[in-house]
């Protein structure tokens, strides 16, 4: 009875460590983000790569396109992107959580504030 405890013990904490050491969901793709601001709703198409947790990302929109990097840890995204704009440059980071082909967050916006975002996976 002894060694039974004991094997059940071991077999729980190997597959408890398997399911710690699952990977980061995979982002890579098209995906379509809208951004609820004061000026209503802002959609942007962004193309994620992936290589690990490492992103790249290109986002393009209505003021044209801009790309960055950023990580993916677990299930928490974050990249960064800066934009030229007619008061200069902008840097916007972008945060958040995915759960499968959905994602949503905050992005800050320079030093103009804060918008929270939803974002879906684009299907092929």
């Amino acid at each position: 009875m002894n060694r039974l405890l004991v094997l059940t013990s071991i077999l729980f904490l190997a597959l408890f460590s398997l399911s710690s050491m699952a990977q980061d969901p995979d982002v890579s793709g098209d995906w379509e983000i809208t951004v609820s601001t004061q000026r209503g709703e802002m959609t942007w198409d962004v193309h994620f790569e992936q290589e690990g947790s490492q992103l790249k990302v290109t986002m393009s929109g209505k003021r044209g396109e801009s790309s960055g990097e950023g990580t993916i840890t677990g299930n928490k995204i974050e990249w960064t992107i800066t934009r030229s704009t007619p008061q200069g440059e902008m840097t916007m980071t972008w945060s958040g959580e995915v759960e499968g082909d959905t994602m949503s967050g905050e992005v800050q916006f320079g030093t103009f504030g804060s918008s929270s975002w939803e974002g879906t996976k684009k299907t092929s």
